[in-house]
């Protein structure tokens, strides 16, 4: 065996030592940082856009590719959305956020479920930080418009438009 002298030991100590704080460090960045109100809000934004918000909760906004003014956004719509559940609407966001807190927004995110087509268990799984982001974002664009009409159970008929869902196939159903 070929004796080692220290000089490489400690060069190697100060590489693994580097890049251990390199590791750190990059783990670091990757948690979310305390963003200021508009950082908040702006975050948010993207939220709803990429999260498909607007899809469901804005009128008209995925039948224009998203061309519809921000100050329409997330009041709700009056398309149904109909199947075997009934038929639902999207809510108006803005003014159901406007009557919580931001701790009661977080409770009601992290435990709603509803009838389809809402993807809750995407708002379920969302971080702190998203959450705190998209409450900033729908709060900011301030509490206008009509509520959506109420949800009708199986068999009633809708006096509007509605979007039909088919029965799941049986194989689905059985899952």
């Amino acid at each position: 065996m070929v004796p080692v002298s220290p000089m490489p030991r400690i060069l190697l100590a100060t590489i693994c030592a580097a890049v251990l704080l390199a590791i750190a460090n990059a783990s670091a960045n990757d948690a979310p940082r305390a963003l200021n109100a508009d950082e908040l809000i702006r975050h948010g934004r993207h939220l709803t856009v990429i999260a498909g918000c607007n899809d469901c909760h804005t009128a008209g906004f995925a039948s224009s590719a998203g061309k519809v003014p921000e100050s329409q956004w997330l009041l709700g719509d009056s398309l149904g959305f109909a199947g075997p559940w009934g038929t639902t609407y999207p809510a108006n966001l803005r003014r159901r956020l406007a009557t919580m807190d931001l701790a009661t927004f977080k409770a009601y995110a992290r435990t709603l479920t509803t009838r389809p087509p809402m993807p809750y268990w995407a708002l379920n799984a969302m971080s702190e930080h998203d959450l705190e982001a998209l409450y900033a974002f729908t709060k900011s664009l301030g509490p206008v418009g009509e509520e959506a009409p109420a949800a009708l159970p199986p068999g009633a008929a809708a006096s509007g438009p509605v979007v039909r869902f088919p029965e799941p196939p049986p194989q689905a159903a059985a899952r």
